[in-house]
């Protein structure tokens, strides 16, 4: 089960690509942005998934909504998967598991990462979730909708 709408968004600090290191309530206090977990960099859906957020980011940016994806890839493997997609945001590696834990986003017996999509608001509380494994491109779709309300 995903987190619930109106619940805090649980804190965290980890590194990102681009040398950002990133303590969430901290770096985007006031801010509102999308957290979105996919398995693993380099795999079918999950590089789909990241080229569609790749190809609708100019939606997110006109709305001034940042967008982080998370995984527990090194920040190596980050860094490969954005350059070789062109990704123009930031993606995050919680290689402990600790992130995704947190935000239920990790299936329990194998500590792979779960297809989830947060939509976290200015006052760090989850304002939307979107979860299915298989349409990635579901995520981005039900997420732009639920901004452009």
């Amino acid at each position: 089960m995903a987190l619930k709408i109106g619940t805090q968004a649980p804190d965290f600090s980890v590194k990102g690509t681009s040398g950002l290191s990133l303590n969430l309530h901290q770096d985007l206090s006031g801010k509102s942005f999308v957290l979105y977990f996919y398995p693993k960099d380099f795999t079918p859906g999950c590089t789909a998934e990241a080229c569609e957020f790749r190809d609708q980011f100019e939606a997110f940016r006109d709305l001034d909504i940042p967008v982080f994806g998370v995984s527990r890839d090194s920040i190596e493997t980050h860094e490969k998967f954005k350059k070789t997609h062109k990704l123009p945001f930031e993606l995050l590696a919680d290689e402990s598991g600790k992130v995704c834990k947190a935000y239920d986003a990790l299936i329990p017996l194998i500590k792979m990462p779960k297809r989830i999509t947060y939509f976290i608001d200015s006052d760090m509380k989850i304002a939307g979730v979107f979860q299915d494994m298989f349409e990635s491109k579901k995520h981005i779709e039900a997420m732009l909708k639920k901004l452009k309300k």
